[in-house]
């Protein structure tokens, strides 16, 4: 669909990233708990607005590379393989059991919104994370690689979003259950961890 491959194993990696605790998980949280329901919105809003620009910034930026030649393409999947699995293998030694959620003081809504959007649009992990994760989901052989790059970024941003929203809106109860549950983050994580690397070894070895 739209030159994508391997479409549903790339919904399917993104949703268990979106639902693994991270720094996006903990802002949106902290700000929810802190400020309330609308600063939690915002904040989601802020994120994904930035996470709108990763997207824009791999279509077009990767498309130009991934057209010059086949040689070119394969450069930029084995490096995006790598760093699958080293996001992977950091999942799966990491030990902490919890992360800390942050707290705010009161804020305009157009300060939240803007303090989101820049964590996210600043946050260099990101951005190899779009550049990396993306473009294996493209078919080579298709038409239009900005295109599908822009669909596939599309499709994730939907997920993670639907995914904060449901966090801002029940931050307090989602709060508590992690914190009661502390080693309910580790093992997502690590399951997340044990699917990047396993994902980044098939993409390695995939003609």
């Amino acid at each position: 669909m739209f030159g994508t491959q391997h479409l549903a194993l790339f919904v399917a990696s993104g949703l268990l990233l979106n639902i693994t605790p991270g720094q996006d998980t903990m802002y949106i949280v902290g700000r929810s708990l802190s400020q309330g329901r609308r600063a939690g919105l915002l904040s989601v809003l802020g994120i994904s607005t930035g996470s709108v620009v990763h997207t824009l910034a791999a279509a077009f930026g990767l498309s130009a590379i991934l057209a010059t030649s086949a040689e070119a393409f394969l450069v930029v999947k084995l490096a995006g393989a790598a760093y699958l699995i080293y996001l992977g293998g950091r999942m799966l030694l990491d030990r902490s059991r919890e992360l800390s959620v942050g707290t705010f003081e009161s804020e305009p809504g157009w300060a939240v919104f803007r303090a989101g959007f820049i964590t996210n649009l600043l946050n260099p992990k990101v951005a190899l994370f779009f550049l990396a994760f993306l473009p294996q989901f493209v078919d080579p052989a298709a038409s239009s690689k900005t295109l599908a790059l822009l669909f596939l970024g599309a499709v994730f941003i939907f997920n993670g979003t639907m995914w904060c929203i449901f966090l801002a809106v029940a931050a307090s109860a989602a709060a508590r259950w992690v914190k009661a549950t502390p080693s309910a983050s580790a093992l997502i994580r690590r399951a997340t961890g044990a699917l990047f690397v396993g994902l980044g070894v098939r993409l390695a070895v995939s003609k």
